[in-house]
C-alpha cells in the first residue's frame, strides 16, 4: 500500500492503480479524473493522492496542489466543452477522502436549475435575510477572525 493510502477507498485503490479510472490530469499530489456518475459531459473529480477526509485537513502544498489541478482541468473544459462555467465544490462526505467536483455547466441544466433554487432560497427566508444584516456580518467575521 502506498503511503497514507486507505484500504477499502475507492479513490485510494484509483490512486494505487487498483481500480481502473480515465485519468485527466496529475501532478506529484493530486490527481483528477472523470467521475463514473457524471452530471454532465466532462464531470471531473480532483483527488489528493494522500488519504484525508476533509480538504481542510491538507497539508498547504496539498491543498495548494488540490487548487491548482483544479484550474488546469477547468480552463481545460472551457477549451473542449465551452460550458458556461465550471461548477466547482469540495466533497468527502459519501466518501471520506477529500474530492473537489468540476462540473462543466450550461445555462438551464441540472445544476444551474439547483443552485437558482438554491440562491432564491438564500434570498428569501427571514432567518438568513437578518443573516445579511451588517451587525450580523461583522459578529461573524470577528467571531471567525478570532477562531
Amino acid at each position: 500500500m502506498v503511503e497514507g493510502t486507505k484500504s477499502g477507498c475507492i479513490f485510494c485503490d484509483i490512486i494505487e492503480d487498483k481500480a481502473p479510472c480515465c485519468k485527466i490530469y496529475e501532478d506529484e499530489l493530486s490527481l483528477a479524473i472523470l467521475d463514473i456518475n457524471p452530471f454532465s459531459k466532462g464531470h471531473c473529480l480532483v483527488i489528493p493522492k494522500r488519504h484525508v477526509p476533509w480538504w481542510h485537513e491538507l497539508s498547504l502544498e496539498e491543498n495548494a496542489s488540490l487548487f491548482r489541478v483544479a484550474k488546469i482541468v477547468a480552463e481545460k473544459m472551457m477549451k473542449a466543452l465551452t460550458p458556461e462555467f465550471v461548477c466547482m465544490y469540495a466533497r468527502g462526505r459519501r466518501i471520506p477522502h477529500t474530492h473537489i467536483f468540476l462540473v462543466p455547466t450550461y445555462s438551464g441544466d441540472v445544476l444551474d436549475r439547483f443552485f437558482n433554487a438554491l440562491e432564491l432560497f438564500q434570498e428569501s427566508p427571514p432567518a438568513l435575510t437578518a443573516l445579511r444584516e451588517k451587525n450580523s456580518l461583522e459578529e461573524v467575521a470577528e467571531l471567525l477572525r478570532k477562531t
